[in-house]
């Protein structure tokens, strides 16, 4: 994911990746906008169509198509709603056009839909179908050629996420142009120092005396 992004024009900037598990996720990639934004441009969508797809394409490219996982289950989940609302709600489709096709779907569940009066014909429905995997196929080949062609980079970022687990967009950066990792040693204070922590030093607690002392 951080590297799709760093590489695909259009996505906000790296701010940091790290393999410390958050909630169901196994990994976090933050990309910070630098400005607030209200909307986002149909190159950036499909930027960040690409780098959702980034995890699949590492599995795939990594460990061969037969021994994918479950772990990008979510950012597929995230990749085909983002393409489906550039087809059904954003006219960002050149074949369906600045048309809004998305009328009745959040009653699905509820039961109301078979009441309704269909909105789209069977062959425009076929459309869109085939302009959401449009979409999400030519991300996800964009996705492929970027860790394809910077493979080296995947490998040592990897390899520094499971040293440091948590890298800066900037250590990234410096990973992608062939350097190294370099932190300060953490500086260890001695114990009679002044510098005050949260955590109260342990003292020997007195044995209490009793009848046969």
């Amino acid at each position: 994911h951080a590297l799709v992004g760093l590489l695909v024009e259009g996505n906000d900037p790296l701010h940091k990746v790290t393999i410390i598990p958050r909630g169901r996720a196994l990994g976090v990639t933050m990309n910070l906008p630098e400005t607030d934004k209200y909307g986002y441009k149909k190159s950036e969508l499909c930027a960040k169509l690409a780098m959702t797809f980034g995890g699949r394409v590492a599995e795939t490219l990594i460990y061969g198509p037969e021994d994918v996982t479950t772990g990008a289950g979510q950012d597929i989940q995230q990749a085909t709603t983002y393409a489906r609302r550039m087809v059904t709600e954003w006219g960002m489709s050149d074949k369906l056009g600045p048309l809004a096709y998305s009328g009745n779907e959040q009653e699905v569940f509820l039961g109301h839909s078979v009441t309704q009066t269909k909105h789209l014909s069977d062959a425009t429905a076929k459309i869109i179908d085939e302009e959401i995997r449009r979409f999400a196929e030519e991300a996800e080949a964009l996705a492929t050629k970027v860790l394809t062609d910077k493979l080296d980079a995947l490998h040592a970022v990897a390899k520094a996420l499971l040293e440091y687990e948590t890298l800066t967009g900037s250590e990234v950066k410096q990973l992608l142009a062939g350097g190294t990792i370099e932190r300060p040693e953490e500086t260890d204070f001695p114990e009679d120092s002044s510098t005050s922590t949260s955590v109260p030093p342990t003292t020997k607690a007195k044995k209490p005396k009793g009848p046969s002392s």
